[in-house]
């Protein structure tokens, strides 16, 4: 019998699902708003409804699904399968693997988001073949994840690489989590709208103002690309400084883990991929030894919203063949 594999990226306010043949040929794809406040189970019961119409649009039973992998924004315990504590669903100690897996009569595995992401671009994307990648996402925050010798750098329970709090200005922007000076708030895309808000309320950007007001919601990748292309200086500025920060908190965990490779990804390096190369590569040449840099490559993801869907499935295929 054929089999088939799904990939799920779940996110927030939206969930992608990937659907391959043993082959690797996508046989159907979807989306869906998540509406995680309306509850894990509402959500579970549209993430199977929906495989079941990807199914028919692909013609195959739903029989030969030979294993699903997921990726979720954290934090989740990866050995019990739960989601614990996740501030954009709403959920709180979810066993969504095991759910998952009664419901579709598969393996399931559940991996964190951005290390899916960093994954995917191991296995079909911008790194494959390196010895060693590391990636990195600026977002809402900045997430981070590592593969080295073809397996994720996590903890004992949880994901690791949380490159979004290194410290990068001691005494600097109060952070989420509630120390000063974190990558994330410094680098990240809230971080960067805020500045970007208070430069259009003085008038400093007329192409945010036009667009998105001094909404920082509403500042996203694509308004601050235009605001850049109109030729809104400060923006550019604002966005120039927050790549260079990127590439020095980088620099940190190069030095500790000498990658071969670093990806870069996310909707604002996807936006401008040219000006976040270039400033994380200065960022980084400043902080980074010198042995660090000799072999160093650094790239923009190539697989963009598809990252995760392809990691989750890659690394389902490989528990199911190794018999785990």
């Amino acid at each position: 019998m054929s089999r088939i594999w799904l990939g799920i990226d779940l996110g927030g306010t939206k969930t992608a699902a990937m659907l391959e043949s043993d082959d690797r040929q996508v046989l159907a794809r979807s989306k869906m708003r998540t509406e995680g406040h309306e509850g894990a189970d509402s959500t579970l019961e549209r993430m199977v409804a929906m495989l079941g119409e990807m199914c028919a649009e692909a013609g195959v039973d739903r029989n030969e699904l030979a294993g699903v992998g997921i990726g979720c924004p954290g934090p989740l315990d990866l050995v019990g399968g739960l989601v614990l504590d996740s501030p954009n669903l709403g959920w709180g100690d979810f066993p969504l693997r095991e759910r998952l897996a009664e419901a579709l009569h598969c393996p399931v595995l559940l991996v964190n988001d951005v290390d899916a992401g960093v994954y995917g671009e191991y296995a079909r994307g911008a790194a494959k073949g390196a010895r060693c990648v590391l990636g990195a996402f600026p977002g809402t925050g900045v997430g981070g994840g590592c593969v080295y010798e073809g397996r994720l750098l996590r903890g004992r329970r949880a994901s690791a690489l949380e490159l979004g709090h290194i410290q990068v200005v001691p005494n600097g922007p109060l952070c989420g989590c509630g120390r000063r000076g974190c990558l994330e708030a410094v680098a990240g895309r809230l971080a960067i709208a805020a500045q970007l808000a208070t430069a259009a309320y003085r008038g400093d950007a007329p192409t945010i103002r036009e667009l998105a007001g001094t909404d920082i919601g509403m500042i996203r990748s694509s308004v601050i690309r235009r605001a850049i292309e109109a030729g809104d200086t400060i923006v550019e500025e604002i966005v120039r400084i927050a790549a260079h920060n990127l590439g020095r908190g980088l620099a940190s965990v190069i030095n500790i883990l000498n990658p071969d490779t670093v990806v870069l990804g996310g909707g604002l390096v996807e936006a401008l991929p040219q000006l976040y190369l270039d400033e994380v590569q200065a960022g980084v040449a400043e902080q980074a030894m010198q042995a660090m840099l000799e072999e160093l490559h650094i790239c923009a993801s190539q697989l963009g919203d598809d990252a995760a869907m392809i990691g989750v499935i890659e690394l389902v295929r490989r528990d199911t063949a190794a018999g785990k």
